[in-house]
């Protein structure tokens, strides 16, 4: 498998009725009603790519939430996109789409294989510095959610670190991708705070296109794309580290002789 680059992500033009993209092309917001929300990666994924958002606004008074997953549909052979993801897209074929949950995406394991995800998480989720995934490997840091800088962020952060909070909360990060197999096939993975799910889809044509599918539905109204680096960090990403490892708590960074925009990258990413 080629080495992945860190490209920048962004949603394709083409996407439900109800779904507003923001000029940088990273967050998609859903402006009315529940439906309509459906929205595709801007590119097809390469294998072991990762297409990760992050949900930063909710929407009380719907039953359902954030749904994610892969089509080798090319989103401009669409005459109209559907208005959701499941069943609607699904049932056009070759797509593959969950709702968000912890506990009932995992496909089951194959013969004389163990159980991913839950034998993962057991052994070193919490002291992991990546998040290792066939044979991409891809910083944790960046994989899990946090709060915004406030009186209980120090108390939220704990709980996003451990994957403690429903999965489609606030700030929560969810991503989705695939890794080859044998015979021409790939499984899919969905990610959630750092945690590999384990595959939750076998068997997929991996010899098309595939683009990731992120529906803003129901109870999630908006989501944003968080960038990735694979293999060396950035000299940002090492300076924001450092500084946060030598304070009480991101919160504190406020009160440093820095400059504001090194403060809002060490708070905020």
């Amino acid at each position: 498998m080629a080495a992945l680059s860190g490209r920048y992500m962004e949603f394709h033009d083409v996407h439900g009725a109800n779904v507003r993209i923001d000029p940088t092309g990273t967050q998609a917001t859903r402006v009315e009603s529940f439906a309509n929300g459906v929205c595709f990666s801007k590119q097809p994924l390469l294998p072991g790519e990762l297409f990760l958002v992050e949900i930063e606004e909710k929407e009380l008074g719907w039953c359902g939430h954030l749904r994610v997953g892969l089509t080798g549909i090319d989103p401009r052979s669409l005459e109209v996109v559907p208005e959701y993801s499941l069943p609607d897209l699904v049932s056009l074929g070759d797509s593959w789409i969950f709702a968000i949950t912890r506990n009932h995406n995992r496909a089951p394991p194959e013969e004389g294989e163990e159980e991913e995800g839950v034998s993962r998480r057991s052994k070193d989720f919490f002291t992991a510095s990546h998040l290792q995934i066939g044979s991409t490997r891809i910083p944790m840091d960046k994989l899990v959610g946090r709060s915004r800088p406030g009186r209980f962020s120090h108390i939220l952060d704990d709980l996003y670190k451990t994957n403690a909070l429903p999965p489609t909360a606030r700030r929560s990060r969810i991503g989705v991708l695939y890794v080859p197999r044998a015979q021409g096939t790939a499984d899919m993975h969905i990610v959630i705070n750092g945690e590999d799910m384990g595959p939750c889809s076998r068997g997929i044509p991996a010899h098309q296109p595939l683009y990731a599918v992120v529906d803003v539905f129901a109870a999630t109204k908006s989501v944003r794309v968080v960038q990735l680096e694979y293999g060396f960090a950035s000299l940002q990403t090492l300076c924001r580290q450092i500084i946060q490892k030598h304070i009480v708590h991101r919160t504190a960074i406020a009160w440093l002789d820095l400059p504001q925009l090194l403060k809002h990258v060490c708070m905020y990413e």
